[in-house]
């Protein structure tokens, strides 16, 4: 099952300068974890300590927000998970 990751461009200095990503999965979570397996940097932005998806990234497939589901949302071959984020610095 094939799904694009469209990554925020703000992200790409962590996924070698990539800002379109194919992963296979059946939820949004499953998905993240494939981009993460590739592009071990991305994992602190993407997430909280605790696993949750970071309160500075918001997922949207096929145009809709995941959330409230967000890392369980499903997904099916030919989705699309846009990747939006805030940059903190400090």
């Amino acid at each position: 099952m094939s799904v694009k990751i469209d990554v925020y461009p703000g992200f790409a200095h962590l996924t070698g300068g990539q800002t379109e990503v194919e992963v296979n999965g059946s939820t949004v979570g499953q998905c993240l974890e494939q981009l993460v397996a590739r592009y071990p940097k991305i994992k602190k932005t993407l997430y909280r300590k605790d696993g949750t998806l970071s309160c500075c990234v918001e997922i949207w497939v096929n145009l809709k927000t995941s959330y409230p589901e967000e890392l369980d949302m499903p997904v099916k071959d030919g989705d699309e998970l846009r990747m939006l984020g805030l940059m903190i610095t400090g």
